[in-house]
């Protein structure tokens, strides 16, 4: 190790040196730093990709990605790239990313997570696109939604939703906004060989969609939930910290006798004991019980050997902060999806 390498992220990344597929197709964290050594960095692998995330303040500090960059680079010699993303810049480029090292043209497209297939655009927001903490979600739905119907709300890129298609899922209908976010869900779909229909993948708010659907007494086996930590339309508003239980109010209806709400809430400030009086508001009228608690992966959660410090709210009973969960609804009706 030489004199400015980071312990910490040396530690981290031996940690995860399991990890490292000999094609260089998957996807995991390298270093959470929040709890691993640096609040302000996380590093991300894609493929032969290093993603930094600087969360340091508007400009970032490039010297120190730069570094945390290189010291990778020396460790791991098959990456290709590495993106810097100064996730609270103004600058939109910043925010997408700039390169430390490498080509656009070096950018991973897509990755592997067991037998199902992932597009990427790693330079095309402020997020990668896939997120690393819900694959243990991602396997949880390819093993338990075969001949289901699904609606993927605040589906963004839709790798949930892809996930469920390939479990075979009989429909996977997925809404959200951003027209760029479904295109990239369209072409995991491509990659993997699933009937690309455009009425499955829906640009438009989803407290608009909830709504028509609901008036359509419309059903569906499961309903994932994944909304962004803040957001506010003229339709409706979503704030982790305040509303979810009306946003799961909203949304529960849709659901057939028997089946599911999936529910992942990333909220770092947000204790898991308050998430949990949520759930169990939802579950008290008798029509839902709480049944799984999903884990993160350890790379994302970090590894008890490389742990330096606590996440600022106890996310507890969950270990990380983003938090996901399985409800099981039964409807006072008893219809069922169809």
């Amino acid at each position: 190790m030489t004199e400015t390498a980071d312990p910490t992220l040396a530690a981290a990344l031996e940690a995860r040196a399991p990890l490292v597929d000999d094609r260089h197709e998957t996807a995991f964290r390298a270093w959470n730093g929040f709890v691993e050594g640096r609040p302000a960095l996380a590093l991300d692998v894609y493929g032969t990709t290093l993603v930094v995330h600087d969360h340091a303040g508007p400009d970032g500090d490039r010297a120190a990605a730069t570094a945390v960059a290189e010291q990778v680079r020396a460790t791991w010699l098959w990456l290709r790239a590495a993106l810097w993303k100064v996730h609270k810049a103004p600058a939109p480029d910043a925010r997408a990313g700039r390169l430390l090292f490498g080509e656009r043209t070096d950018l991973t497209r897509r990755v592997r997570e067991g037998d199902v297939r992932y597009a990427l655009s790693l330079d095309g927001g402020k997020d990668a696109g896939l997120y690393l903490d819900t694959r243990i979600l991602r396997a949880e739905l390819t093993a338990t939604l075969a001949d289901r119907t699904v609606l993927n709300t605040f589906a963004y890129t839709g790798s949930l939703g892809v996930a469920a298609r390939a479990a075979p899922a009989r429909r996977v209908i997925h809404v959200d906004r951003d027209r760029a976010a479904l295109a990239v869900a369209k072409t995991s779909y491509a990659l993997n060989g699933f009937e690309v229909r455009r009425a499955d993948f829906v640009i438009d708010d989803v407290f608009t969609v909830a709504s028509r659907l609901r008036k359509e007494s419309a059903l569906f086996d499961a309903v994932i939930v994944d909304p962004p930590f803040f957001s506010s339309t003229g339709a409706g508003r979503v704030d982790l910290e305040g509303n979810t239980g009306r946003l799961l109010d909203k949304v529960r209806p849709l659901v057939g006798d028997g089946g599911a709400l999936i529910v992942v809430h990333n909220a770092l400030f947000v204790p898991g004991s308050a998430l949990m009086q949520v759930l169990e508001g939802v579950c008290a009228g008798g029509y839902a019980t709480i049944e799984k608690l999903v884990p993160v992966p350890d790379d994302c959660a970090g590894y008890p050997a490389t742990r330096t410090r606590e996440l600022p709210a106890d996310p507890a009973p969950w270990v990380h902060a983003t938090k996901i969960a399985i409800l099981r609804v039964s409807r006072k009706d008893g219809r069922k999806a169809t």
